[in-house]
């Protein structure tokens, strides 16, 4: 989560909509998606904000917002959505690998954006359901269906 504290207005790259992370996991940088709807949502704080050194700014506006703030805001917003469920902001870094699998996506590329440096750390970061496992193909299906 300290990732997100420590963005600045300038690690958000809306031309290639990525998003620069800088000292993330294992203190490495790296790059990681910007979804279309979040540079909406940002470009709008952005407007009412104007944050310059830190994207989001703590208390004291030299300092980037503490993760205590961020989870107590997290907490407090799934109480009023109705979230009973247990769930954290890392949670959504989970929930993200997963989606990302699900879709499709290579667990190479899967690795590379949440910055793990070993495959085995990200599959075990994925939450995977018997049901999931049920929709994958046979790769000989998948040959004789070329044929």
């Amino acid at each position: 989560m300290s990732e997100a504290t420590h963005l600045k207005p300038s690690d958000i790259d809306s031309k290639r909509m990525m998003i620069w992370v800088q000292g993330g996991k294992g203190n490495r940088d790296r790059y990681t998606l910007l979804g279309k709807h979040t540079l909406g949502i940002l470009r709008e704080y952005w407007k009412a904000y104007q944050p310059t050194e830190w994207l989001f700014p703590g208390q004291e506006p030299k300092k980037p917002i503490t993760t205590s703030t961020v989870n107590r805001v997290f907490k407090a917003s799934l109480y009023r959505a109705g979230i009973r469920k247990k769930a954290s902001v890392h949670t959504l870094r989970h929930s993200f690998a997963t989606h990302l699998l699900e879709s499709g996506t290579d667990l190479y590329y899967i690795q590379r954006l949440l910055g793990h440096r070993s495959a085995s750390t990200t599959s075990i970061y994925l939450h995977i359901t018997g049901k999931d496992l049920c929709k994958i193909k046979s790769p000989i299906d998948l040959i004789e269906a070329g044929s």
